[in-house]
This record gives C-alpha cells, structure tokens and sequence, in this order.
C-alpha cells in the first residue's frame, strides 16, 4: 500500500494517519457531548421503525411478509439465471491463444481490485467512526444495534464489490469467447455473447439488491430495519463512489497511454507490441464494467432506501406504510421478471432475423431489448399495481401510481434513444465532429464534441423535466390525503421507473467492455501469425477462420458497444438526482419537525440557503478537474514509460513486466486520485453539515442540479468524439491518416470526460445526500448539547477538505 501512494514525491500513509487522527479529535473536542443525555430526536433515519407488514392484506387475504417472502424466491432465480448464463460462457469455445490472453486480462484486473478491496477498509473508517459516534453516543443506542448498523455498512460495501467481481470475472469470460466466434465470419454471436454476459451480471446485480433489501425487512426487527436500511446505503454508495472514480481515472490513463501511441509510433489499435493495451483492456473492466455494476447496485438499493424513508417519514397510517412498501417491492419483483421474460423474447427474434445473416445493424436488437423490456414492465405495472392496491386511498391510486412509475420506465426507454442522437456512428452531430475534423483538425474536432455535448444536456434536461412534471402533476390528484409532499414520492417513483429496465439497462451497458475487450483479445492473441492456425482451428474447432471478416465485424461491434455505453450513464444520473430529492426530502421532514416549523428557511431568502446553492457548484467544478486531474497526471506517467520501453523491431508481443508496470502505473494514480477525492467529499459534507442546516440543504439541492447538467453533457459529449474516431476506422478505413490521428485527440480528451468525471458524479451525489442524512443529524444534536461547538468544528472539517482540495491538483501536478 505505501508504494501505491507514493506519487509526484508525496509520502506513504502519512496523510492517511494525520486525517485519520484529526478526525478523532474533531469528534472528541467535546467530552460533554458524548455523554449529552439529550439527543435530537427529529424525523431523521435514526428512528425510523418498519410497522408489522402483515397489517395489510393483499390479493385477497395474503399477509404483505407473506407476499415479499415470494419474492425471495423470484430473487434466488435470477441468481440461479446469472449462474447457469456464466457457466454457458465459460463452457464456450475459445482457442488457446485468445484464453491466455483473456485470463492475463483477469488476472490484472484480479490484483486490482484486490488493492481496491483493501482500500475501501480503510475508508470506511471514517464512515464507521461517524457511525458509531452518531449512533452510539448521540442517539444511545444499545452496542449491539450500533454493531448491526455498522455490519450492514460493510454488507454495502460487499455487495457492491462482489457484483463488481462477478462483473469482471464474466466479461472476461465472454472477451476472448466473442473474439473467437468471431472467426466464424457470422455477426450473430459477436453480438448474442456480450449481451448474454451482459444479462448474467445483470439479473445477478438486481437479483443481489433485492435479496439483501428484503432480508432486511422480513428478518431484521422493525426499530432496527430503518438504521440499517441507511447503513446498508451508505456502505454499497461507499463502495460504488470509490469503484467509480478509481476505475474511471485508472481506464482512461491506461486508454489515454495506448492511444496516444498510435500517433506517435503509427501502429495499429490494440497493437500487441504495445504495453500500453493490456492496461487498457484491464481499463476497460476497471471502468467500464467494475465501475458500472457496483454503481448500478448502489442506484438501485439508494432509490429503494429513499423511497422507503419517504414512505415511513410522510405516510402517517401504518396500514398505508406497509401496502406502499409491499406494492413497491412487488413492483421490483415484477421488474426482474419482465427483464428475464423480454430478453428470451427479444432473442428469439434477433436469431430469427439475424442467425444465419452475413451483415447486421448491431444496435438494432439491442434497441428493440430497451423497447420490448420498457413495454412489458409498463402493461405489468398497471396489471399487478390493480390486484395489489385496487382499493388504496379513493380507489383510484393504483393507475395513478402506475402512471408516475410509467413516467420513470418511458424516462429509461427514451433517454437512451435520445442519447444516441448525440452519440450513435449513425448520429448528424457525430457526423459533424468527422466533417469539422477534415479541415479543422484536432481543434475543430473538439469544438464540435462540446456542441453535441450542450445540446444533448438542453434536450436531455427538458426530457427529464417533462417526465417529472407529468409525476407532478399525478401527485396532485388525490395523494395528499395520505401523505405529506406527495411531489416528491411522485418524483422518487419517477426514479423508480428509471430503473424499472434494470437488469436490461446494466446489460447493454456492460456489452460495451465486452465488445471493446474482443476487439483488443483479437489483436493481443496474434493468431493471425500463429503457423498452421487454419487447420488447426479446423481440426479442432469444425470450421474454417475468416481473418478479416472477423476483424471487421469486431471493429463494427464495438461502435455499438460505444454507443450503448453512452446510453446508459444519463439513466444513470438521472435516477441519482431524481432519487435524491426524495432523499433530501427525509433531511427536511428531521429539520422542519414534519414540515411544521423553519420551512421559510427553505429559500433564497434566507442567506444560507442560497449560499449552499452556491458552495455545490463550486463542488462539482472542483472534483470535474479533480478527477481528470488524476487522468492527466497518470496518462503523462504511462505515455513516459510506453514511450521509453515499447518496443517495435524483433517481438510481436509486449513484455508481460512491461504490461504489469503499465497498470501498476495506472492503479498508483487511481488511488491517489481517488484518496484524495473522497476525503474532500467526506469533509466538505461534514462542513457544510455544520456550517448551518439549510445552507447544508441548498447544497445538496445544488449538487444534484449541477452534477446533472455537467455529467450529461461531458458524457455525451465523450460519446461524439468517441465514436468520430469509430466512424474514421470502420467505416472511411482511413487509419493512420491526419484525419484519424485529428479524431484520436479528440477521443482522449472525451475519454475523462465520459468516463471518469461524468459517471462518477452519479455516486458522489448519492453518497453525499446518504452520508448527509447522519452528517446533518450529528450537526444539529451537536448544538443542541453543545452550543458554539458547530462553528468549530465546522472550521476544522473545512480546512481538513481544503487540504485535500489543493493535494488534488498540486499533489498531482506533473512533475520532472
């Protein structure tokens, strides 16, 4: 760990003891307030209790515990789905050469996240310290349940790691299986195997989440239930923030570092000579398939956890609280079997129509997978939404529940259609970056990206708006007779018809890092030169290789892939700052004693608040150069090392050291990047906590609204330049050209932007708003035992952020 963070002549762990002890003494700065016998006790996570969910009955005279019991069972089958499809995968055919290559490929990606695992210990730490110290010492409660909280923090942190894990052990299982079926000169599999590893880590995310969550309500007592529902939260949005922005910053060095060799020596991509690639295929899993899969089941588990403190904050009669918890966790049931029932739908035609095909549009099914699976779980809204809450308020809320959920499961459907017209090789603004690149080079070729980027994030924005307007406007016809702000259940059910495709929205994004990868395990393998290969690939195998076709349909593949990555992160956004209303909404009811005092506070007359509003853009500004920061720094390291040991004369294939001390540099840059990132967020949510309750609120608020804007528009602005270069190499064959090597800048300045600052923004706002609700609790029990304390503490969390604010860039500049 010490030479991890050894970089740009910084020290070892030395920064990591002199926070760690600060912290401990910020928190004891007061003896009396440890032992302070009065604590607040508002409407916060603290005392939120699950009522008996047999109150209710449903479908006639079956128990709510005994209904969610089923779903227990539907859970254990998409794990059953996710395990028999990862067996399918790895009892495919491969050659030799092209599994080697795969399992190195693993093998680095294994060692990195490893390193991962042992530094998400180490931050939670300081989630657990404050933990234990709110919990314990403010709101004394018994040890025992603080452990239990404390234990389902690191269930979160396992779950988003393991699915992490699983993530990458399948992709790279179904890497070197595409690239070999590819040889059969037949697009059909090139397709059908990432989409079916795709779907394997996709039911197995959900299916986890699910488990998890109702375990927590049908076998952890009810007083304990809300705690742990946020410790759960906090700990996988722990999890996924670290996994997003080390795996984002780590991918695009070593992406950036290949890359750039193609202009500099003039080889070809994924060149086997090159160190640099084997770093980018490891990137690719880091990034885009570790990053995503632990950032999908945060989102997934986040938007429930807010849905569910909603519901037990704003719903006053126990008997609603419990048919809304069981109605929501049935829709969530019926989500995973829509995903499940659409995709053998959706296949059965892709083979019928493409099976024995010799050219095919790779988008097309993976389009009609988004449009099939959004159309199911919107009539299986509204069917099982009426035989579960047919009678629920004036009779008539179950279609108007449907209706906002609808909004969410169109909102999932129409913003990757929307994206792609910004970032598809088939997209007029793509087109554009290629048109302006002719003449105007790298700097017209950027200039267009931008465009594209902004008017994706105005037509996205407007998108967004409208759907959460139609939730509104829903919310207003009769729901307020059960609840308080029934706006924003409407908008936290929006979310959750964001994620109403789950299984199917991380399936077509996890095919992006398979088809990347296939391409890069073809070129690594060198097949082509092994003696003899074409017979014996017949002898072996039954058939005989179609070198070329293969490399094309590879090549074409992969300008889907790009395209289908890009479609899922908006989704992804969308749903963080759409749920995090609804969880902000929690931070109010404890602030405001249930809305009935302080709610002129919610405003910009009152200075704080908008003072917050401000400190969040600062924030979101500060960690979009942070983290690309970290992809700068890194990608000068790893072009410097590329540069001085590729070696081009006499060997095919790079060196595996080379290759090692290629992630090595990456995975050293990730961590400190990362390190430092989060250290700001945690103190500067402490501070801001502390500063003043309602400038805290309009800096959530602020956060969300910013983070929105900037991670769309950089992500697709990403996406333009990303498939420019596609749309240059695949479909105008004019590699090694000035027009390539304009398009190839343009992709490594899009290559932070799409894939570290803009993904990441996603669990930073979420882990921020989860780790405000205790932040903000602590604050305000603070003053109430210690007067005048908030104001120093406040002081010393800010300028511990600022210390890590200015290592993030003076700690990382590029130095000779």
């Amino acid at each position: 760990m010490h030479r991890l963070f050894r970089v740009e002549g910084e020290t070892g762990l030395a920064p990591v003891r002199r926070v760690l002890l600060l912290l401990l003494c910020s928190l004891v700065l007061s003896p009396a307030a440890l032992f302070a016998q009065e604590a607040h006790r508002g409407g916060g996570e603290a005392n939120l209790k699950l009522p008996d969910l047999n109150m209710a009955t449903f479908l006639g005279d079956v128990g709510g515990r005994t209904l969610l019991m089923a779903g227990l069972g539907v859970g254990a089958l998409g794990l059953i789905f996710g395990f028999i499809i990862f067996q399918q995968l790895r009892n495919m055919p491969v050659h030799q050469s092209m599994l080697e290559v795969s399992e190195l490929i693993y093998e680095t990606c294994k060692t990195y996240l490893e390193t991962q695992g042992k530094f998400l210990m180490i931050l939670e730490v300081f989630i657990g310290a404050i933990i234990v110290f709110y919990f314990g010492f403010l709101q004394h409660f018994e040890m025992f349940k603080v452990l239990v909280i404390l234990f389902f923090s690191l269930v979160g942190i396992a779950g988003s790691y393991g699915v992490a894990w699983f993530g990458i052990r399948v992709n790279t299982f179904a890497n070197s299986r595409t690239a070999f079926a590819s040889l059969r000169g037949n697009p059909f599999p090139c397709y059908a195997i990432p989409l079916k590893a795709g779907m394997s880590i996709g039911m197995m995310l959900i299916s986890v989440e699910l488990l998890l969550m109702l375990a927590i309500m049908l076998f952890i007592p009810g007083d304990y239930a809300g705690p742990c529902f946020i410790g759960f939260a906090i700990g996988e949005s722990l999890g996924a923030a670290a996994l997003r922005v080390a795996g984002g910053i780590f991918t695009k060095i070593a992406d950036i570092g290949a890359d750039l060799m193609k202009i500099v020596f003039k080889i070809k991509e994924d060149d086997a000579r090159n160190p640099g690639v084997i770093a980018d295929c490891t990137g690719d899993n880091a990034g885009d398939s570790v990053g995503p899969s632990a950032d999908g089941f945060e989102t997934y588990g986040v938007t429930g956890v807010a849905l569910i403190s909603f519901i037990l904050l704003a719903v006053k009669e126990p008997v609603v609280q419990v048919q809304l918890l069981v109605w929501i966790f049935t829709m969530r049931v019926m989500m995973v079997v829509a995903s499940g029932v659409s995709y053998f739908i959706n296949e059965a035609m892709a083979k019928a129509k493409y099976g024995s095909a010799t050219k095919m549009n790779y988008e097309a099914p993976l389009t009609s997978l988004v449009m099939i699976t959004s159309a199911v779980s919107i009539v299986l809204t509204y069917i099982v939404s009426n035989l579960m809450i047919p009678t629920l308020g004036d009779g008539s809320l179950w279609w108007k529940l449907s209706t906002v959920i609808t909004c969410g499961t169109i909102a999932g459907a129409l913003i990757p259609e929307m994206v792609k017209i910004f970032t598809s090789t088939e997209s007029a603004h793509v087109r554009e970056v290629v048109t302006s690149s002719r003449e105007g080079g790298a700097s017209l070729n950027i200039l267009s990206g931008l465009v594209a980027g902004n008017f994706s994030a105005y037509w996205l924005g407007m998108a967004i708006l409208g759907l959460m307007a139609v939730g509104f406007w829903v919310s207003t016809m009769g729901m307020a007779a059960l609840m308080t702000a029934p706006a924003v259940f409407a908008f936290g059910l929006v979310a959750f018809g964001f994620l109403g495709m789950g299984p199917v929205t991380i399936a077509v994004d996890s095919y992006g890092p398979v088809t990347d990868n296939a391409q890069s395990v073809y070129e690594l393998s060198t097949i082509e030169q092994i003696p003899g290969i074409e017979g014996e690939i017949k002898k072996q195998f039954g058939f005989d290789p179609k070198f070329e076709i293969a490399k094309e349909n590879l090549e074409e593949n992969d300008g889907a892939g790009n395209t289908f990555k890009a479609t899922a992160k908006p989704v992804l956004i969308g749903t963080a700052v759409v749920g995090a209303t609804t969880m902000i909404f929690s931070i109010i009811v404890g602030l405001t004693n249930g809305l009935t005092a302080n709610v002129d506070k919610l405003s910009i007359l009152h200075p704080p608040f908008l003072l917050g509003l401000i400190a969040g853009g600062a924030v979101i500004y500060w960690f979009t150069g942070a983290s690309t920061q970290a992809v700068t720094t890194g990608a000068y390291r790893a072009v410097e090392f590329i540069k001085a040991n590729i070696k081009l004369e006499g060997t095919t294939k790079a060196s595996v050291a080379d290759s090692k001390r290629v992630v090595e540099i990456c995975t050293q840059y990730a961590q400190k990047g990362m390190f430092n990132i989060f250290l700001t967020v945690f103190f500067s949510t402490l501070a801001f906590a502390f500063v003043e309750p309602f400038f805290f609120i309009g800096y959530l608020i602020s956060i969300a609204l910013f983070g929105l804007y900037q991670a769309i528009f950089m992500a697709n602005a990403g996406g333009a330049w990303d498939n420019a270069k596609k749309i240059v190499e695949t479909e105008l064959k004019a590699k090694g050209t000035p027009l390539h090597d304009a398009t190839v800048v343009g992709d490594t300045v899009g290559d932070p932007f799409k894939d570290t600052s803009s993904v990441a923004l996603n669990p930073i706002i979420k882990f921020t708003t989860l780790f405000g609700l205790l932040a903000v609790e602590l604050a305000v029990s603070l003053d109430i035992s210690n007067p005048g304390l908030n104001s120093i503490l406040a002081t010393v969390f800010f300028l511990i952020s600022m210390y890590f604010v200015y290592r993030s860039f003076y700690g990382m500049r590029i130095e000779k």
